[in-house]
């Protein structure tokens, strides 16, 4: 079970699409939505990516920092960003340690198969450090609205 709202955000240290390191101590004094997807360039990543994009000002504007999280490398990460022109991070997990760390790294079910992978999660995280919303139930196709309207903005 992911964690909740409340906790405090796990630290982190990840480097994103362009070789730059992102820790959650540099956001200290932002809100930051953290979001979990399961793989670069596939549907449901890319309306989910995609959404955030469009939403892009709007959540900058709200003082929102978007950082991304999957397990894929840099290379597609690069081609990820570069192919839908995504403005924010993504950050590279293939260790899993943030994965494992925000508890979104669990056995899932899909079309009769089980396997391990990333739940697609959104940790809303206030500007100290602590977790103020999760969002499980995830709308790609509208998700920059969707982190605007839980967090109130």
């Amino acid at each position: 079970m992911p964690l909740q709202a409340g906790e405090k955000a796990p630290a982190f240290k990840a480097i994103d699409q362009d070789g730059n390191q992102h820790q959650l101590k540099d956001y200290k004094g932002r809100k930051v939505a953290l979001y979990f997807y399961p793989k670069d360039n596939t549907e449901t990543c890319t309306k989910q990516a995609c959404a955030l994009r469009d939403n892009y000002d709007m959540l900058q504007e709200k003082g929102v920092t978007i950082l991304g999280v999957s397990p894929d490398d840099v290379k597609s990460h690069k081609k990820f960003e570069t192919k839908f022109n995504l403005p924010f991070p993504l950050l590279v997990d293939t260790d899993l340690k943030m994965a494992k760390a925000y508890d979104v790294w669990a056995w899932k079910k899909f079309m009769g198969h089980e396997y391990w992978g990333i739940l697609r999660t959104t940790f809303l995280i206030n500007e100290k450090g602590k977790i103020e919303h999760v969002i499980e139930r995830v709308l790609s196709k509208t998700h920059g609205e969707q982190i605007l309207a839980v967090w109130g903005l």
